[in-house]
């Protein structure tokens, strides 16, 4: 195509209808049909990113290969597309003020009065546009996050209006609703969708398709009524019933034309409609695994979002195992020596979680502890992986009072230590060891068999270190580096080479893991969990 086209992404009535999922199955659907496509995320809160929010407050910090800490959606249009996001694909009001202020400090306005319009939404424009024009793409996605009707949603909105006015038939708004259900009444009520339309032609978009998020089955009725009262073209009103599985909309999106409308306001061909062979075979294979297989969380956020990438590696793990997993989280803060048994039982495999600070740590290395002696499969993931190595310093190399430099400044055994480029880091954002960073795995080691090939390359998010100095001594007893950083000689992965499977990772593998390429490390993982669930 010789022009980008641009699809944005609007939501209504509350938040939380799945923006994301239906940005990302458009992503998928355009893919299909042969588009080259990119799906970018705007964020109106005024952090520069969501690296420094708590995990209650905004789910999972996702990382990208360029090392931009992101909103967690970015990880679906990664896991759904394949195609690797950058700092370009993320943006935040706060990122955006802070170009504008930036430029205006260097005198780039000559003068002028810096204005949210037009200021603040050319900014925005030209980040929208830049995307597209910078890699040649035939679709940009533009999600924006929050609600119509927000006061911090107001300059995206405002930009989107204008590129719509400018690009004329090369950008579609796709508005995503809710229709609610009333039980007492038993009635579906159209009224809520009405409003958020009305609020959106009130800043002046129309928008071009309506997706209805329902939990009950819409009829035509109510479809041609929601079509005549917001001025949208009949076979562009889909609606969104709740799925199984996220990875159902897309093929849900498909039978219901999502793409052919948007291929139709924007004039261009049609074609055959894509099989997305591989894709069905994926949700074939998801609906035939009915046995079992179970994963113990541990970790200190019991939120789904907080372990978004990790609970999907494992999903999608377990049905290229043909196994359904079944996760189930265990709060770190409430384990104890003496209950960790009862608290463990009936997992076949454990995932010790990642996070930061020193809230839930002892129940982790209990957990640790627990799962080595008792030759359960274990994977450790960044933290979970430097509570492996604490837990291994105090039960077998007999230092009791082994720890990270985060948890315990004063300890004389510290086999974690903060990094030497991070000691005089003052800042909180931005400033970890982030993105992808190689790393070359040692012959003979279980990983090198999972990952088949000596080097790989793993994204990142750590200030903390294993201390090298302790390495002979924990290989001496037993636990190996068997993968380290080239450049840094950064210990990156430890495993026991004696037990089932108990391997951590320093960096994130589920930042890689995607639905058609599961990550071989929850491939092999799950694969140990079922042979440990048979025994």
């Amino acid at each position: 195509m010789a022009e980008t086209k641009y699809i944005f992404v609007t939501g209504g009535v509350v938040s939380s209808l799945g923006k994301g999922i239906i940005s990302s199955s458009i992503g998928k659907l355009l893919q299909a049909r042969g588009y080259n496509i990119t799906i970018q995320k705007f964020d109106p809160y005024i952090n520069i990113d969501p690296g420094t929010l708590n995990p209650y407050e905004h789910g999972e910090c996702y990382v990208t290969e360029d090392g931009m800490e992101t909103d967690l959606d970015l990880g679906h249009y990664e896991r759904f597309t394949g195609i690797k996001t950058t700092k370009e694909n993320s943006l935040t009001t706060g990122r955006i003020y802070k170009s504008v202020i930036d430029k205006e400090r260097r005198g780039d306005y000559l003068g002028k009065t810096i204005q949210v319009v037009p200021h603040i939404t050319d900014e925005i424009k030209r980040n929208v546009k830049v995307i597209g024009k910078k890699y040649n793409y035939d679709f940009v996605i533009t999600e924006i996050g929050g609600t119509v009707g927000d006061i911090e949603s107001t300059p995206f909105l405002e930009a989107i209006r204008q590129l719509k006015w400018e690009l004329g038939k090369d950008a579609v708004c796709v508005h995503l609703t809710y229709v609610p259900y009333l039980k007492a009444a038993q009635e579906l009520k159209t009224k809520p969708t009405q409003h958020s339309v009305k609020e959106l032609q009130s800043i002046g978009i129309q928008p071009d398709i309506l997706i209805l998020r329902t939990e009950q089955h819409l009829n035509d009725g109510v479809l041609k009524k929601v079509a005549g009262f917001c001025n949208v073209d009949f076979d562009c009103v889909i609606q969104s019933e709740d799925l199984p599985s996220i990875y159902e909309v897309p093929v849900e999106m498909q039978a219901q034309g999502l793409d052919v409308a948007i291929l139709k306001k924007m004039q261009l061909p049609i074609g055959e409609t894509p099989s997305l062979g591989p894709w069905r075979k994926f949700l074939e294979r998801r609906n035939k695994s009915v046995e079992e297989v179970h994963i113990g969380l541990v970790g200190k956020y019991d939120l789904q979002d907080a372990y978004k990438s990790i609970r999907e590696s494992l999903l999608q793990a377990g049905v290229y195992n043909d196994r359904k997993v079944i996760l189930s989280f265990i709060n770190s803060e409430e384990l104890t020596n003496e209950n960790v048994g009862e608290r463990l039982k009936g997992q076949d495999g454990i995932m010790i979680c990642p996070g930061f600070g020193q809230r839930g740590i002892e129940g982790k290395i209990i957990a640790a502890h627990y799962a080595r002696v008792n030759d359960i499969p274990t994977f450790g993931i960044c933290l979970g992986m430097q509570m492996m190595v604490i837990e291994f310093a105090r039960n077998v190399l007999g230092y009791s009072d082994a720890n990270s430099r985060e948890i315990d400044e004063k300890t004389e055994h510290n086999v974690i230590d903060i990094m030497e480029e991070q000691k005089n880091i003052t800042s909180m954002g931005g400033t970890m060891r982030l993105g992808a960073y190689e790393c070359v795995l040692a012959q003979g080691s279980r990983v090198l068999d999972i990952y088949k090939k000596e080097n790989i390359q793993e994204r990142h998010r750590h200030r903390y270190e294993f201390n090298n100095e302790y390495l002979k001594e924990y290989e001496r007893h037993g636990m190996i580096c068997s993968g380290r950083n080239p450049e840094s000689d950064l210990v990156e992965i430890v495993e026991i080479p004696g037990l089932k499977w108990y391997i951590g990772t320093q960096f994130h593998p589920e930042y890689r893991s995607t639905v058609l390429n599961p990550h071989p490390l929850f491939v092999d993982f799950i694969k140990a969990s079922i042979e440990n669930k048979k025994k």
